[in-house]
């Protein structure tokens, strides 16, 4: 727990009505109500604003976001794949370069001990024959991808791009929710935040040493060009999307033109002689390296989903033949099933052979006889998740459920526990959240996303990361998909 002196503050306007909540670790202020040393700057300048204010700022950043086409689509019973506005919040994380230095390494750590896994699953499976492992639980993960046993990415590296989803407890420590290694998405909401907080709030950025984020597209092509096929000097490079009317599309097209590669879809790519081809108005131009967003099931019809028309016939023997790099590399997805993140911390002690820095929280796993009975038991102070899922969704936090929908998930569970894990429900920090409705801030609960890049002879974390923010009052779910916004995040030295 990092604490650092604070100085009293006199109340601010905007903050007038803001309460600390007794048991949760607010990230602005102590519990005896002083704001935390690291924000004061902060702290006083908003409080020289009106609210009226606030409300221009925020429709200032709305309006900016909407020029720049960010939009999410959010599925949800009232408003299923509806577009909107990505919700920004106006008020900065800030972590001081002390606690980040931890946070990085930690995740450092981890992906490193989760890529020397991936590697020897696929290879000796050393970790299964050992037993720190069990064989059943990797041979029954839907990620395990079979296709690529035996197979050497160049480097060894399986994870090029990681997320790692982290959240502060009350007690001031960092855990680590899940490892997202598959097509793990957002990064690029942290540079338009931070281009946004520059054009609201320029002079801010003058009182506090905040480091960049904008060198991430620029370390993002470094780390494709280090994991080209080996004899190519000059790699041809592009973004693989599923297309325009997917929900992250921003995110490609926007990477896409900061590195500038061509922004692709299954279409515009062919194999021939286990070479892949990008269509041109010149003629056929060959592809190197390709950093995929769309999953492993729908990236080659002729050896996965036979009714994709996403993929590219050919694709992964083009990928056997070491004529082409995929970002992230097929079967990556076995090392971010959440009943395998159970067992990190002892891949890190298994490869690594050291402790690990960031705590994995508790994790029952129905799939366990005991797990299960305590589970079924408990429901109602745990958050049950599928293992297979992402952004939220089939998550069900107890204490939020009726009775009957405890009573339906544990029918639910019943049909496949291997699907299934249950954590404590966790008191996520709360940071100050502007709310347009009641003209306030208010405490909401948040996480982070920190991003991560692995090549060859090479590493970068990006110095921020994406807050996300559950924007509904007592709500944990932060995600995007599902209604939640994002903040500005500053580390700062």
């Amino acid at each position: 727990m990092f604490k650092t002196a604070s100085t009293k503050v006199k109340p601010k306007a905007p903050f007038d009505n803001y309460t600390i909540n007794e048991g949760m670790y607010d990230e602005v202020f102590y519990a005896d109500g002083h704001v935390r040393s690291h924000y004061e700057k902060v702290f006083d300048q908003f409080g020289q604003y009106a609210v009226t204010d606030f409300k221009e700022f925020n429709d200032y950043a709305k309006v900016s976001f909407f020029n720049q086409g960010i939009t999410f689509n959010v599925y949800s019973d009232k408003a299923k794949g509806v577009e909107r506005i990505f919700p920004f919040d106006l008020c900065p994380r800030i972590i001081p370069f002390a606690e980040w230095d931890m946070v990085e390494k930690g995740v450092v750590q981890r992906n490193t001990a989760l890529n020397m896994f991936l590697y020897d699953i696929y290879h000796d499976q050393k970790i299964l024959k050992d037993k720190v492992v069990p064989e059943a639980l990797i041979k029954s993960c839907a990620f395990f991808n079979k296709e690529m046993i035996g197979v050497d990415p160049v480097g060894k590296i399986y994870i090029h791009v990681a997320g790692t989803d982290l959240i502060k407890h009350s007690d001031g420590e960092y855990y680590v929710l899940e490892d997202n290694v598959r097509c793990p998405s957002g990064v690029s909401y942290v540079l338009s935040n931070r281009d946004t907080m520059k054009r609201t709030f320029s002079n801010m950025f003058l009182k506090h040493n905040v480091l960049s984020v904008h060198e991430y597209p620029e370390e993002l092509l470094a780390t494709m060009q280090s994991v080209a096929p080996h004899g190519v000097d000059n790699p041809t490079c592009v973004v693989l999307t599923p297309g325009m009317y997917n929900s992250a599309y921003y995110e490609h097209s926007f990477l896409a033109l900061w590195m500038g590669v061509q922004v692709v879809e299954g279409r515009d790519l062919f194999v021939e002689n286990n070479y892949v081809y990008m269509k041109t108005i010149y003629g056929p131009k060959r592809v190197d390296v390709i950093y995929r967003r769309v999953d492993d099931d729908f990236i080659d019809p002729l050896v996965f989903r036979k009714d994709s028309m996403l993929g590219v016939p050919g694709l992964m023997n083009a990928y056997k033949a070491g004529n082409i790099t995929m970002l992230n590399a097929p079967g990556t997805g076995a090392a971010d099933d959440k009943a395998v993140y159970t067992y990190v911390p002892d891949m890190i002690k298994y490869y690594l052979s050291e402790t690990p820095i960031l705590h994995n929280v508790h994790t029952y796993r129905c799939e366990k006889d005991d797990d299960y009975k305590y589970v079924i038991e408990n429901m109602e102070n745990l958050v049950v998740k599928p293992v297979d899922e992402s952004g939220g969704y089939g998550v069900m936090i107890g204490s939020k459920s009726t009775k009957q929908e405890r009573e339906d998930y544990k029918k639910l569970i019943a049909t496949n526990r291997r699907k299934y894990i249950a954590q404590p429900i966790m008191s996520l920090s709360v940071h100050s959240t502007f709310m347009d409705e009641g003209e306030c801030f208010e405490p909401r609960h948040i996480d982070l996303r920190a991003f991560s890049l692995i090549g060859k002879d090479r590493n970068y974390t990006l110095k921020g990361g994406l807050t996300r923010v559950a924007l509904k009052k007592g709500s944990l779910i932060v995600n995007s998909s599902q209604g939640g916004g994002s903040k500005d995040t500053w580390v700062v030295e």
